[in-house]
Parts: C-alpha cells; structure tokens; sequence
C-alpha cells in the first residue's frame, strides 16, 4: 500500500510591530513539507504600507526602502494563501504568525483562515522542558541544523523546516509513551508523591547550603571554584520600592507605563466575571481583550486540605 502523503507548510513572518491588530507583515516566507521532505518553497517581502517601528527594524533588519516596490497586501495574499493551501501551518510560536496572517486573510478575502496550526516551540517545550531558553535558536542547536541570518523569514522558516521532522518524530513517540501509561496512572500518582517528596528534600538540603555560602562571604570569603572550573561568587542588588500614584504621570508622559507596568490579568478577569461593574465598563473591557491563552497543569490537594 502506498504510503499518506503528509503535506505541511512551515513559515514565518516579520512584521513592522508586535501587536498583529494594528501591525502588518513585511515578509513572509513558507516551506512546504511532503512527509517530512522539502518539496518547495515561496518568499515574499510586503509593502505593508504604513510605518515599520525601528524597534522591529533592530530585529530583522527589513527597511522602508527594502519594501517600498514590493507587492501590497492585497497583491500577494492570493500566491500565500495558494501557497499554504488547507494544510497545516507550522512555526515557532505559531500564534504571532498565525495572527498576522489571519488578520490579513480577512482585510483580502473577508475570511478566516481555516488551517490547522503546529507550535513548534510548544512541542520543544513539552520534549526539553529543562532547557533555559525554547527559542528557534535554541531548537536548531539542539537538533544540529545551522541557523544563518537569523529573524529573516526564509532563513528561520527552512531552519525550522529542516529541524521539524527530527522534533516531530520525538513528541510524536513522548505522546504515544504517554498514552501507554494512562491504565498505569493510580500507581504513577503514587511514583509522583515519592519523588516531590525527595525535591523538596532536596530543594531544604540546598537552601542551607546556600545559607553558609552566604555566610562565608557576609565573613570575608574569596570566590570559591570547582574543579570544573564553575565559580561560586557573592552578588548584592539593591532595589527601591516606589509609590505608583506619584510617579505614573510621568511614566505616561515619556511613554514608558506599559513597560513599567505589568497588567494583572487574573484580577482583570476576575473583575469581568465578577458583579461590581455596570455593564458599560464590562464591555469597553472586554473589548480590549487581544488574545485567548490556556494553561493547563495539574495540582495536588493534600489530604489535610480536603
């Protein structure tokens, strides 16, 4: 029997900004994958036609000038969107770039983009979760596929492209290893107790380690190294506290609140689900809503609790 052909499209996207509902994409560039070979691929740059933060530019380097005679929007949506077909898309972080070409789709044709979409940085996680840092970077190292001219669209899309069937290929077996253990998940919970238990064993043994360092070098100690060359050392930071109502004239004025602030996003949505609003707020809140995420994770209730 002749085997499936699995079509996917891996591509990326530079943009002139990071907010997909007021930004536009200035190149695009996607690699189509026939049961994990490269078959063919498509490149563009696009005129997005309004102003590209210099921020965005310090990334990728695309320039007004670099666009300014290549295709509009709406000339080239018609080759991407022939280009990705209904496959699925694929790409890291795929929601950022899945976005900008939604939004596209629906300013040039008035429709939605149907297409299944695969985040490669998700996969990465959930295979590495140890790892510091789940960037393309770090996947392309970890895989050994050499990552040039990095955050230009063909470059970091056939990077990707050339990484994807190794890290498929292991999230694939990690999701089948997963499933055979669902009728042993009793006697695994039991495993999972035993080794928290030794973590946080572990974790009180290393914090008192940590406690005489401290105080050898509160008494003078010298930095220590290891034979293998790691270093232990003292480090202090002093940091202010300040009073917010006082200063976010200011912070607002030079337009460095959004930065200084970090939205409390639990207490927004508690305070959307909850009965003090009148309705007028609730809506002019929920109206600034830009992006649905989900975190799902487990969590142990202890006996004593219940």
């Amino acid at each position: 029997m002749a085997r499936k052909k699995v079509v996917e499209i891996v591509l990326d996207t530079e943009t002139t900004g990071l907010d997909y509902t007021k930004e536009r994409m200035v190149e695009f560039a996607g690699v189509r994958l026939e049961n994990g070979k490269i078959k063919d691929e498509f490149q563009t740059l696009i005129n997005p036609e309004q102003h590209i933060r210099k921020s965005s530019i310090a990334i990728h380097g695309i320039t007004q000038d670099m666009v300014q005679d290549a295709p509009t929007e709406a000339e080239v949506m018609p080759k991407i969107l022939e280009f990705i077909g209904d496959y699925p898309i694929v790409a890291h972080n795929a929601i950022f770039d899945y976005n900008y070409l939604n939004e596209a789709c629906k300013r040039t044709t008035g429709n939605e983009l149907q297409n299944e979409r695969i985040d490669s940085q998700f996969m990465f996680k959930e295979l590495y979760p140890e790892l510091e840092s789940c960037g393309l970077e770090a996947l392309t190292k970890k895989f050994n596929v050499q990552l040039t001219n990095h955050h230009r669209a063909m470059a970091d899309a056939m990077s990707l492209a050339i990484a994807y069937p190794q890290l498929k290929k292991l999230y694939l077996q990690k999701y089948d290893w997963e499933t055979k253990q669902l009728d042993n998940v009793d006697y695994l919970f039991e495993r999972f107790l035993r080794i928290q238990q030794s973590v946080n064993t572990l974790q009180a043994e290393l914090q008192d380690l940590k406690s005489v360092f401290k105080l050898y070098f509160e008494l003078g100690g010298k930095p220590i190294t290891a034979q293998n060359g790691d270093m232990l050392v003292f480090q202090s930071k002093q940091s202010f506290h300040y009073e917010f109502d006082e200063i976010k004239d200011v912070l607002d004025e030079i337009g460095a609140l959004s930065k200084a602030v970090k939205l409390n996003t639990g207490f927004i949505d508690r305070l959307c689900n909850g009965l003090s609003l009148d309705e007028c707020k609730r809506e002019i809140i929920q109206s600034a809503r830009k992006e649905l995420t989900e975190n799902r994770n487990v969590q142990v209730i202890k006996a004593s609790k219940q």
